[in-house]
C-alpha cells in the first residue's frame, strides 16, 4: 500500500481530520492551533484497518530493520500496534511508559530486561519527535539499542527531522501530512496555506 492509501484508510474511519478554515482549527494539548487532528487510537476499533496497518508496519520493519530483535511500543497508543507487529515478526515486545511508575519496581520500560538487543520503537504518531526520542532514551537506559522508529502517521515537521537526525535514530511512517493533502480535493491556495503552517 502507498502512503496515500494509508491516508485514505485513516480518513475513512475518522482517525484523521483536516480543517481548511483557520477559524475552525483544532487546539492541541500543547496549545498549538492546527488544521489537523490525528487520533490513531481509533484504528484499534476497526479490525480490517488495524490488520492493514499492522501488516504495513511489519513489512516496513522487515524492509528497513531486518536485524530487529525486539519491538517496543509507546504508551498508550503504540502498545496495541507493537503487540500485533511483534506477533507477525515473532519477536519479543516491551513497552515504554510516559514516566516511571511511582510504586513497585518504579519501571519505565515494561517487559523482560533488554540485554543489548536491537529495538524498533512503534509510535502511532510523530509530531515534533520529543516523546518518541524520550522513549528511545528510556529503552537505551534499560540496555536496548534503538535502531529505528516506525510510525503510522507523521506531520513531517522539519524540527522533528532535525531531532531524529541529531539523535542518530532513523524514523519512517506509513503515511503523513503530505499524503493526506494529496487525498483531498483542495485548491492550490488552500494547499499552499496548509503546507506553510507545517513549515513555519
Amino acid at each position: 500500500m502507498s502512503p496515500i492509501d494509508y491516508a485514505k484508510l485513516l480518513v475513512s474511519i475518522g482517525a484523521v481530520e483536516l480543517r481548511t478554515d483557520p477559524a475552525s482549527w483544532f487546539t492541541w494539548a500543547s496549545g498549538e492551533r492546527a488544521p489537523i487532528y490525528c487520533d490513531n487510537r481509533v484504528v484499534i476499533s476497526y479490525p480490517a484497518v488495524r490488520t492493514q496497518i499492522a501488516d504495513g508496519l511489519a513489512a516496513a520493519i522487515r524492509s528497513n530493520h531486518s536485524d530487529a530483535q525486539v519491538i517496543a511500543g509507546t504508551a498508550t497508543a503504540g502498545i496495541p500496534h507493537a503487540a500485533w507487529v511483534a506477533e507477525r515478526l515473532d519477536l519479543p515486545m516491551v513497552y515504554v511508559r510516559g514516566s516511571a511508575k511511582d510504586h513497585g519496581k518504579a519501571k519505565r520500560v515494561e517487559g523482560r530486561a533488554l540485554r543489548g538487543e536491537r529495538v524498533v520503537l512503534i509510535e502511532d504518531l510523530v509530531s515534533f519527535g520529543g516523546s518518541a526520542l524520550a522513549a528511545c532514551d528510556a529503552l537505551e537506559a534499560e540496555g536496548g539499542k534503538v535502531i529505528g522508529v516506525q510510525a503510522i502517521f507523521s506531520y513531517g515537521f522539519p524540527k522533528a527531522a532535525e531531532r531524529f537526525a541529531a539523535a542518530g535514530v532513523p524514523v519512517q511512517s506509513l503515511t503523513g501530512y503530505d499524503a493526506l493533502l494529496q487525498t483531498l480535493e483542495l485548491d492550490e491556495l488552500t494547499k499552499r496555506a496548509l503546507l506553510a503552517w507545517r513549515e513555519r
